[in-house]
Order: structure tokens, then C-alpha cells, then sequence
């Protein structure tokens, strides 16, 4: 080879631009590492996949087409506790609310039109498992618990057209029930108050 031709190689070795693998593969682990940490993040965000159907809280019951009028009447309900049709004007708070006496079923009734969950059990249930419930209940907006004679389960859990009954409070589904419905999908008034009106069973 020539000396020009040396020179020449030489100059195109030095000169040349060498890729920055380095940096390609640390932003490239950046980006893939982001990418996992947002989709995690969104998928632990989502309602259960219980918020559309409800098809993963087993032993749900699931009831459409409930009439939303007003009546200061008393209501006969096809379902105990209700799920939804006719109610009060006014709704029981239900905001956090833990009752210790049975609720009127028709203002009950108004508070899930507004997205709320309704506790209701058994006065035979033990006192260490209402207590959980009461913590859960405290704990939580958008909820209301009271004790409801005659249901023929220790617990139900109640959104509007939504119902699943359990046998004691550390059901995993009271949760999954909980996530899937406060403020969910069901919701007829989204974005309705909680409370401000009936405090008193």
C-alpha cells in the first residue's frame, strides 16, 4: 500500500464517528425498564376486571333496567337488600357511615344511585367481624354499613344493580367488590354528593 493510501486509512479510522453503543443500550434499558414501570402502575390502577361485569367476584347478581323516580312512598323491592328501582328524594349519607339500627331501604337506595356501597348484615353477626367491617367502612367513601334483620346471609354487599352475599368479613370479595364499585361503573349520578342529607336511621 502506498503511503497516501496509509494516510489516508489512517485519517478515515481517526476521523470516522464511532457509535455510542454505550449510551444506546443504557437509554434503551431506560426506556424498556419506564415502559414496565407505567404499565404496572396502570394495570395496579384499574378497577378489577369485577368493574365492568363483575364476572370475577364469584356469586355476584347483577340487575339492569331499575327504575331511578323519586316517591316519598314506601317501595316494595323484588331483592333484600334492594339493588336499585324507585327511592327517596333524599339519600342516606353515606360517606364513611357506620349505622348501628336498621336503615330505611328507600334512602338506601338513593345513596347507590350516587355510586355508594352498602354494607349491610345480620344483628347475629360476631362482634369481632362487624368491627372489621367498621374499619373497612371507616376507612372507605362512598360506603355506608348497617345492620339489616332478616337477610338470609350473614353479609351482603349492595351497589346499584350489583350484589354478592358472603358468609364473614375476611371474604377476599368484599374488596374486590369494594374496588370494583365505590364510585364504579354502576354508578347512576356520577359525581353526586354523599352526603348532607339523611344522618339518622
Amino acid at each position: 500500500m502506498s503511503k497516501n493510501a496509509r494516510n489516508r486509512a489512517q485519517r478515515n479510522v481517526l476521523t470516522q464517528r464511532q457509535v455510542p453503543w454505550g449510551g444506546i443500550a443504557f437509554f434503551a434499558v431506560i426506556g424498556v425498564v419506564a415502559i414496565v414501570a407505567i404499565s404496572y402502575a396502570f394495570m395496579q390502577s384499574r378497577p378489577s376486571s369485577a368493574s365492568g361485569s363483575g364476572g370475577a367476584i364469584a356469586g355476584l347478581v347483577q340487575k339492569d333496567g331499575l327504575s331511578r323516580d323519586h316517591t316519598s312512598d314506601p317501595v316494595k323491592y323484588d331483592t333484600s337488600p334492594p339493588m336499585g328501582g324507585a327511592h327517596d328524594p333524599m339519600w342516606q349519607n353515606c360517606d364513611a357511615h357506620v349505622y348501628d339500627r336498621q336503615l330505611r331501604n328507600e334512602n338506601a337506595v338513593h345513596s347507590l344511585e350516587h355510586g355508594a356501597v352498602w354494607i349491610s348484615y345480620r344483628p347475629d353477626l360476631p362482634a369481632d367481624q362487624v368491627k372489621l367491617l367498621q374499619d373497612k367502612v371507616s376507612a372507605t367513601d362512598y360506603t355506608l354499613m348497617s345492620p339489616y334483620p332478616g337477610l338470609d346471609a350473614p353479609l351482603a354487599l349492595t351497589a346499584w344493580g350489583k350484589q354478592v352475599k358472603v358468609q364473614n368479613a375476611d371474604d377476599g370479595r368484599i374488596d374486590a367488590f369494594l374496588r370494583a364499585f365505590v364510585k364504579g361503573p354502576q354508578t347512576q349520578e356520577p359525581g353526586a354528593a354523599c352526603d348532607g342529607a339523611k344522618d339518622t336511621p
